[in-house]
Order: C-alpha cells, then structure tokens, then sequence
C-alpha cells in the first residue's frame, strides 16, 4: 500500500525569459507533449510531464529562470496566511482561475513556491 502524501506536488512551472528555446530543449530531451492554452490573460505553454504532475512554460522578466513548484492545498488562503505567519513573503495573493485558485510565496529563504487549490 502506498502511502498517501499530505500535500503533494501537483504542477511545475519554468518561468523564463526565452520561452522558444525553453520549450525546444525540454521537448527534445525529455519527449514532452507541449501545447498552447490560449486564455483572456495570454496565452500559457501546457506541458504534459508524467502522470499526475502537469506542467507548464511561461515568459517571465527574471534575471535566472527557475522551475517553480505548485503543491496542492485543501484551502489556499488558510494555506497563503499560515506561510505568511510563518515568514513567508506572499509574491501573489490567492487567485481565482478556470480550473482553481493559486497564490505564490517566497520562503524565509527566498526560494518560491506556488499553493494550489483545485475547483472540485
């Protein structure tokens, strides 16, 4: 029996400032399905990494691209204030989109994570 993981990383997401060539390289090296997802915001580069874990590439200002995880949580805003008492920065206050809600915080140490609420 496999145990259940409590908060489980759900998503990923590569925020970078090339996103054609991002998408090139992880494409041809790993074999992932890339689709465009056009919405009212822009549009969001899907990536299909394994099962279970969905993924994502998006053009983003930033001096270093980084991968940024989504863990689900049960209540994004409990989630979002309990980081926040914890000394978390919170980067983007809890959102609602098509498929759920997310907001993003910067641990004491600076690393970012994203919370995730899906819409039941």
């Amino acid at each position: 029996m496999t145990p259940t993981v409590a908060n489980p990383i759900v998503h990923l997401e590569l925020r970078t400032g090339n996103l054609r060539r991002a998408r090139a390289f992880y494409t041809s090296l790993f074999g992932w399905r890339a689709e465009i997802l056009r919405a009212a915001a822009g549009s969001y580069l899907v990536l299909e990494l394994s099962e279970g874990i969905q993924g994502g590439i998006i053009e983003h200002d930033s001096a270093r691209p980084a991968w940024v995880p989504y863990v689900e949580v049960a209540d994004i805003v409990e989630a979002t204030e309990r980081g926040r008492a914890l000394g978390a920065a919170v980067v983007l206050e809890p959102r609602e989109g098509p498929a759920g809600w997310r907001s993003g915080l910067a641990s004491p140490a600076g690393a970012e994570i994203a919370l995730w609420q899906p819409k039941v």
